[in-house]
């Protein structure tokens, strides 16, 4: 959920903003602030709004902003991307996101879409606990938060979801068994029939030529969306959607949703994955070369590098 850095040094902070209100992080105050066996993890506040933030090598990446006026706002760019996986399935009736953080892109599709059932999976029980804390989170029917890891989440899992959301990001960094080509067979192979998986990526990172490789080597349809510093994958199985099938789910499920950010606008960027677009020196990455050996060090290599 990587959207905004702060680097810290003597006492003097500089920020490079992405996506957010002004008003959201301008004038700020630390509330709370929390250290887990994952994350350093501060909570800000400024007038009505809460920014969560992961501290990592003496910086700061903001990984949720919540409006407390307003729980269907969505002030970081690339969250309301995500939504554009909405256009793509053949129905939606259960959502799964992988990286819960604050729980704003969960919440904000539960409160449009209440009868649909939505489960969150988040590794760190202290970031679900300030979460319901400071930014919105409430226990309802069809909203479910589990603490788990992601990828053990799927495989221990038989359920098959319309549309699946990745958004893992801890600080600059997504965990690698998150990010591998066996890790996106289990994600196609938790998709029901006609469903899409979206995923928050870094552009930046080294690893995002590789990413989108390997996520091109178990999906054959790719697409991206620019988000303000950021970039949201959509892959999915089966024939491309055209841009009129796109257009017309869109308007439907405007039209039944009502849906604070529109989808046909947001389609007007999709950029479908074509040759030249990555480096085609780019490495599938499989778990073969990933730093843990296998499902079982999943939990070592989650807890954060504290002492290295």
């Amino acid at each position: 959920m990587i959207q905004t850095r702060l680097l810290v040094a003597v006492g003097a902070v500089a920020a490079v903003m992405l996506g957010v209100p002004a008003g959201a992080q301008e004038g700020r105050r630390l509330v709370e602030s929390r250290e887990s066996p994952y994350n350093n993890i501060y909570v800000h506040q400024n007038g009505t709004y809460f920014s969560m933030m992961f501290g990592h090598n003496r910086m700061l990446y903001t990984e949720s902003v919540y409006n407390s006026l307003d729980d269907r706002e969505l002030p970081v760019a690339y969250t309301r991307l995500m939504t554009v996986s909405l256009a793509y399935p053949k129905k939606i009736n259960s959502i799964l996101e992988i990286g819960f953080g604050g729980g704003r892109t969960a919440w904000y599709l539960h409160r449009f879409l209440p009868s649909v059932r939505i489960t969150s999976v988040e590794l760190d029980p202290t970031v679900v606990e300030l979460a319901r804390k400071y930014f919105g989170i409430k226990n309802e029917p069809n909203f479910e938060v589990v603490n788990k890891d992601g990828r053990l989440f799927l495989a221990q899992s038989k359920t098959r979801y319309d549309v699946i959301l990745i958004d893992a990001y801890r600080g600059p960094f997504v965990p690698f068994h998150l990010l591998t080509k066996e890790f996106y067979q289990t994600v196609k192979d938790h998709l029901a029939e006609g469903g899409v998986v979206a995923q928050n990526v870094e552009p930046s990172t080294m690893l995002f030529d590789a990413a989108a490789k390997t996520i091109s080597a178990v999906f054959p349809q790719v697409e991206f969306y620019a988000a303000d510093g950021n970039v949201v994958t959509v892959a999915y199985p089966g024939a491309a959607r055209t841009p009129e099938e796109l257009e017309r789910v869109a308007a439907e499920r405007q039209a039944s949703l009502r849906l604070r950010y529109e989808l046909k606008p947001m389609l007007e960027g999709r950029k479908p994955l074509v040759a030249g677009t990555i480096d085609p020196a780019a490495k599938v990455l499989t778990d073969d070369f990933a730093p843990v050996e296998s499902l079982k060090a999943i939990e070592r290599h989650n807890r954060k590098w504290l002492n290295k």
